[in-house]
């Protein structure tokens, strides 16, 4: 069975040049702007924009330890991931007033993670009615607004 996200997705990663190493450790090690998405860096995490988003607001947040599960992570770090997580809901419903969120981090292969071995969680929010024929037959996504438009929205909700 053929994923729906999966021709979009492979397109796109086929035109562009692959990244030596982890996407995530690449993304921390640059500087805060519309390139690397980071939109707060905190004390063990950081919140990025979904480079391939669901939904316009689509965010993960990342510890800058690369270890491939929560359980690997001291518990300072797992509380800020999950303080993060709260901030970013607060900012996505202050910003495009979703009428729900998906929250939560694919861990290992088998359960669909995008990324091996850096954990993540993602937060995306979500509107009655907000899957569109584009995706289904098209095998296309529509987003309202680009990536760096998002990125300047969700910075400024955090306050930096």
């Amino acid at each position: 069975m053929k994923h729906l996200w999966s021709p979009w997705r492979m397109t796109y990663i086929e035109s562009n040049p692959k990244e030596d190493g982890c996407v995530f450790c690449s993304a921390q090690a640059k500087a805060d702007g519309a390139e690397n998405l980071i939109a707060f860096r905190g004390t063990f995490a950081y919140v990025i924009l979904n480079r391939f988003p669901y939904t316009s607001g689509h965010l993960m947040v990342i510890p800058f330890e690369h270890t491939p599960n929560l359980e690997e992570l001291n518990s300072e770090t797992r509380a800020e991931m999950m303080e993060l997580t709260s901030r970013s809901m607060t900012a996505l419903r202050e910003i495009y007033k979703p009428q729900g969120f998906n929250m939560g981090a694919n861990i290992g292969e088998a359960a669909g993670a995008g990324v091996l071995g850096h954990v993540h969680i993602h937060i995306v929010p979500r509107w009655a009615g907000d899957t569109n024929f584009m995706s289904t037959l098209g095998e296309t996504r529509v987003l309202p607004e680009t990536l760096e438009d998002t990125y300047k929205r969700v910075k400024d909700a955090f306050g930096e």
